[in-house]
């Protein structure tokens, strides 16, 4: 191995690359082609979406499962669904990716920005309890990276003011928490099936739930507003069309299959990176024991202190890709800084204007957010933890030749 730092040309710690992604086989070529075959493409006529429903709550630990186009539009029709109106606040941490606010600007409600945890990145319970007002209508946690949020505080906040819980689960795919799925533990849990998840068929999402109500409401909006048992065209209640398709619900069935042994390579992966990363001085992975059974790692995500190394965050992920890991410095704009919610761009959806006209997400203030995307926060896909031990090792091996001449950087 070479000493010279490969950003400064010398040799790469690693140049094979790490497992690919998606995973697949002939046998999910064989699951789609046999839709094509079937002539029933459609949710209405096939089997094939309906059947993983029932197997991915299952799966999860819920007693409903719905398929739709997204985890976006999950989002969206889980807020309709638990009864958010026009100017209604909804609570999301900033750390997460935009579809989870956005969602509830769709909704015509107000998104309302608190802090994380530093030590898990997740939705900050003191944050949200202090952050409720008589407009707080619901709330959306976040399993970022499928880190689990804490569920049992958040819950016991949220039951305290009548406040909905939607669990954001896009990343959380096969994890759980206490021994309960996530997803499966709030009102309602909203997963995504784009391209990039644990469990994917290029584009698509779910939503859990343990309610026959809400699960029916969220069946009838999903499928313009048509209610179980009622006649063809008899559409008693809003709703559009955000039914999956049968080739994507093909695709899921087969995939399903692999994804509890994918989790558990992900978690001992994870699990072997924390004991050596920590040992590094200047980086600490996010904080394992919160209440997390079984961690998916949809990304690795781990903490690096710009002053310990005496380089900016920037330099040393630039420095890790050359060596040949696949870094990312994750979220670098909390979501309120966005453009988006500093113009309140928000197009037709107006229902702010009702209750908050005077709203300035410019004085939104969330310290922990600030700092983790402006420098400390670094992330490692999924497809990585799903390789072996001795490619873990070369992890370790890079950020430790990194380390030794961290002065170089």
């Amino acid at each position: 191995m070479s000493s010279i730092l490969a950003i400064h040309g010398g040799t790469p710690l690693r140049t094979t690359p790490f497992p690919a992604w998606p995973r697949w086989d002939e046998s999910d070529v064989e699951a789609v082609a046999a839709v094509v075959r079937s002539g029933c493409w459609g949710r209405l006529s096939g089997s094939r979406v309906a059947a993983f429903e029932r197997e991915f709550a299952a799966f999860q630990g819920a007693q409903y499962g719905l398929a739709v186009v997204s985890g976006s539009v999950a989002l969206r029709l889980a807020l309709l669904a638990v009864g958010v109106q026009a100017g209604d606040e909804v609570i999301v941490p900033p750390y997460t990716f935009m579809a989870t606010a956005t969602s509830v600007i769709e909704a015509n409600a107000v998104p309302i920005f608190v802090d994380i945890d530093p030590d898990t990145y997740c939705l900050d319970p003191a944050a949200f309890a202090a952050a409720i007002t008589p407009r707080t209508r619901a709330v959306i946690p976040v399993h970022l990276g499928g880190q689990a949020a804490d569920m049992d505080r958040i819950c016991a906040v949220a039951a305290r003011h009548g406040i909905a819980v939607i669990e954001d689960a896009a990343h959380a795919h096969g994890g759980t928490y206490r021994g309960r799925g996530l997803g499966a533990i709030g009102d309602l849990g909203c997963f995504s099936f784009q391209a990039s998840k644990n469990l994917n068929s290029g584009e698509g999402g779910a939503i859990l739930t343990n309610s026959e109500d809400l699960e029916d409401r969220c069946r009838a909006l999903h499928h313009c507003g048509h209610r179980k048992g009622g006649q063809r065209f008899e559409h008693p209640v809003f709703g559009g069309n955000y039914r999956l398709g049968e080739f994507q619900g093909a695709l899921l069935l087969n995939q399903l299959q692999r994804l509890r042994a994918q989790t558990e390579t992900r978690n001992a992966n994870g699990l072997y990176l924390n004991a050596k990363l920590a040992a590094v001085p200047g980086l600490r992975p996010l904080a394992r024991g919160r209440g997390e059974t079984l961690h998916p790692y949809h990304l690795y995500v781990f903490r690096y202190d710009t002053e310990a190394w005496g380089a900016p965050r920037s330099r040393f992920v630039a420095a890790l890709r050359a060596e040949g890991i696949p870094a990312s410095e994750g979220y670098t704009v909390p979501l309120y800084r966005q453009g988006l919610f500093t113009q309140k761009a928000f197009g037709p959806y107006t229902g702010y204007q009702q209750t908050r006209p005077d709203l300035d997400y410019a004085a939104t203030d969330c310290p922990v957010c600030e700092r983790v995307c402006a420098k400390e926060g670094c992330w490692l896909p999924q497809s990585l933890l799903l390789g072996s031990r001795e490619d873990m090792d070369d992890v370790v091996a890079a950020v430790t030749k990194l380390s030794e001449r961290r002065g170089e950087l």
